[in-house]
């Protein structure tokens, strides 16, 4: 059985009409009904009710169908994932979500380009999902992100958990207070989580926060980045939950409180492709790790990697 039987049939069952069918795949008819019979001999068993109008795939033909598409997936992303690996050595693509720009990853990105003069090194600024679909479609080589999400194909290490804290406009009651703030003192205000899509992201986490704790949030504003969200912020619109490196950006407008909460915190986490053992992915965990230890924070090092 080749790639092309599989192609073929997945024209044919989801089009349920051979003549459709081929012309999806610009060929003749004939050739095609010929070709999904060989399938049918290969496996030695009927895929398709060429009897029944539009076609009917038989129970076979739809447990071949469902297993079918995700191979065909998977060998797409496989012929993309080899292509990337070829070029990594001229050309590296990181992926990251906004936040992350006002931790460590500037230096780090400073650190492995001064490591790497000749490469290309290209940055990319999209959500913990869109990266971990961008790393199978060869499209990056390496994401930082913030959200957990398993994909057999993508190894993921979490650097660092990173505490929270509520950033206030200037004028609330709480800005300049003594006491301790905790995320029951926020519900009579506007919460702006961000990024509003794609989801989940970031703003999962924050309502996880307060549906873990027993709060009901009343009131909500999601803000397409966290940009927009400082923003609303700023202009007294409401309060936002925001990883403590956001802070480093000072603004006269805004107050930023720390959160008498515990277990508050957002992971930092890298993702690679599970098989890309390439000089350069080592090179960038290795500054990654370094920079870690020499500001003194906790990480986890994947015990395969050298």
């Amino acid at each position: 059985m080749e790639i092309r039987h599989i192609r073929y049939f997945l024209a044919v069952a989801e089009e349920r009409n051979f003549t459709k069918a081929a012309e999806r795949l610009h060929m003749a008819q004939p050739p095609l009904s010929r070709q999904i019979q060989q399938l049918e001999e290969l496996l030695e068993t009927q895929l398709i009710e060429r009897e029944s109008r539009p076609l009917e795939l038989t129970e076979a033909g739809q447990f071949f169908y469902e297993h079918a598409v995700r191979l065909l997936a998977q060998a797409g992303e496989l012929v993309s994932m080899t292509k990337r690996l070829g070029k990594i050595e001229e050309k590296f693509s990181l992926g990251f979500v906004g936040s992350t720009l006002f931790g460590l990853l500037p230096e780090v990105i400073r650190r492995f380009k001064a490591a790497n003069p000749g490469l290309e090194v290209s940055l990319h600024e999209m959500t913990t999902m869109e990266q971990i679909q961008a790393l199978k479609d060869g499209l990056i080589d390496v994401g930082i992100g913030r959200i957990r999400r398993e994909d057999p194909k993508v190894k993921r290490t979490v650097l660092r958990n990173e505490e929270l804290v509520v950033a206030l406009p200037m004028g609330h009651k709480l800005a300049h207070s003594d006491s301790k703030i905790k995320l029951v003192d926020l519900l009579q205000d506007i919460v702006v989580v961000f990024p509003k899509t794609p989801r989940p992201s970031f703003a999962d986490q924050v309502l996880d926060a307060f549906n873990d704790r027993g709060l009901k949030i009343f009131r909500l504003q999601e803000a397409r980045d966290l940009q927009v969200a400082l923003l609303l912020v700023a202009a007294g619109v409401g309060v936002s939950i925001v990883p403590k490196s956001v802070t480093g950006m000072k603004r006269a407008d805004i107050v930023y409180k720390t959160l008498d909460e515990v277990d508050l915190y957002s992971p930092v986490i890298m993702s690679t492709r599970i098989y890309d053992q390439s000089e350069t992915i080592k090179s960038f965990m290795n500054v990654v790790y370094s920079l870690y230890r020499a500001e003194g924070i906790p990480y986890i090092k994947p015990e395969n990697d050298e």
